[in-house]
């Protein structure tokens, strides 16, 4: 008997065939609940419910009809924003008596739901971030379902900026670093490099050049707010609130709206304190700027120092990976852990150890 669920152990998943293809029948939606109570006797052949008729097949004939609807789904000129919307996944580097084969990087960024998590402002940054390590080293990797899935999930993040005008300039260095990637790919289309027509990526490269003049001509809307704005508030909680700032860009363009700010934002003790929260003091010993007074000019050493090494990175949630389990998910949705403690065999996912987990 195959196994259809995420977990070897689970008697697998139910399906149900509908218009949109086959869906994943929940245990406990209300809006399937009629399809469960027709699916109570399962045997070798599986129950598929239309609107109008009740069909029997086998267990082979629904894998077949499964993977041709998803053969046709992928192929289609539809626009779809992903294809899985899985919360957790499990991570499997070999093959073992209940499951064969491995989980691929372009498995792991289809099923999971990546689509939804952009619109958690929590997530948004993570998962833009490791768009943007994809783009620069794996993009080749992905199988064409992946790739196309990466593309559909950057259009729905430019569409986002575009009309939140969240965070911007984070957008502007992803498809900076995609455009030259496609670029250097495109040279490169003897070599077989890229999956699909040509002709589709560089048409994917056109729009990308066309969201990048988007992006330039952007206009910010000034908040029209009557109550209380950030310049009513004292000086020291003025300073506390750029004492919480990780990033050097957000410091310089928060201290570009009124002189008040601007003279917070040249704090000498501000820069210092950001340095030696993103860098050792071995790294920045050995590149001290002084200034024209004699000291050390900590700004410019953050600037600099960024250039050689890597800064801290912080996310206001990240996926996890479960040790014991071999699980990926994310963090609040309560993944089926079977240690006594699921909590010490918990790990934070950076980005970039996403794609270092699926390295073989």
């Amino acid at each position: 008997m195959p196994f259809l669920g995420q977990d070897w152990r689970s008697p697998g998943w139910r399906w149900v065939k509908t218009e949109d293809g086959w869906k994943r029948c929940e245990p406990f939606s209300p809006a399937l609940e009629d399809g469960n109570n027709q699916l109570k006797d399962i045997s070798p052949t599986v129950i598929i419910t239309g609107d109008d008729e009740k069909e029997v097949y086998s267990t082979e004939d629904c894998e077949f009809a499964a993977k041709k609807r998803k053969k046709d789904h992928f192929s289609s000129n539809t626009d779809s924003q992903c294809f899985y919307r899985e919360k957790w996944i499990y991570v499997h580097k070999e093959s073992t008596k209940e499951r064969h084969g491995y989980c691929t990087l372009g498995e792991a960024f289809n099923r999971l739901d990546f689509s939804s998590a952009i619109q958690d402002i929590r997530r948004f940054n993570y998962v833009v971030k490791l768009l943007q390590l994809i783009a620069k080293s794996q993009l080749t990797s992905l199988s064409g379902a992946a790739q196309k899935n990466y593309f559909n999930i950057l259009d729905k993040i430019v569409r986002k900026v575009m009309e939140d005008q969240y965070n911007p300039r984070l957008i502007k260095d992803l498809l900076q670093d995609l455009s030259s990637t496609l670029c250097i790919l495109i040279r490169g289309v003897g070599k077989s490099v890229l999956v699909g027509n040509i002709n589709i990526w560089i048409c994917r490269l056109e729009t990308i050049l066309l969201w990048q003049q988007q992006l330039k001509n952007l206009q910010m809307n000034k908040q029209v707010n009557n109550g209380l704005t950030l310049m009513d508030l004292p000086l020291h909680m003025l300073n506390n609130i750029l004492y919480r700032f990780s990033d050097g860009w957000d410091i310089i363009t928060l201290g570009q709206v009124t002189p008040t700010l601007y003279m917070l934002s040249e704090d000498r003790q501000l820069w210092k304190k950001l340095c030696q929260y993103h860098f050792a003091e071995k790294q920045f010993c050995r590149h001290l700027i002084p200034s024209e007074k004699g000291h050390i000019d900590w700004k410019l050493m953050y600037f600099a120092l960024q250039k050689y090494y890597p800064i801290k990175e912080q996310y206001g949630d990240t996926l996890h990976f479960c040790r014991h389990c071999s699980i990926l998910f994310w963090k609040d949705t309560g993944h089926p852990c079977t240690a006594s403690d699921p909590n010490t065999c918990l790990m934070p996912v950076s980005p970039q150890h996403f794609i270092d987990l699926f390295k073989f």
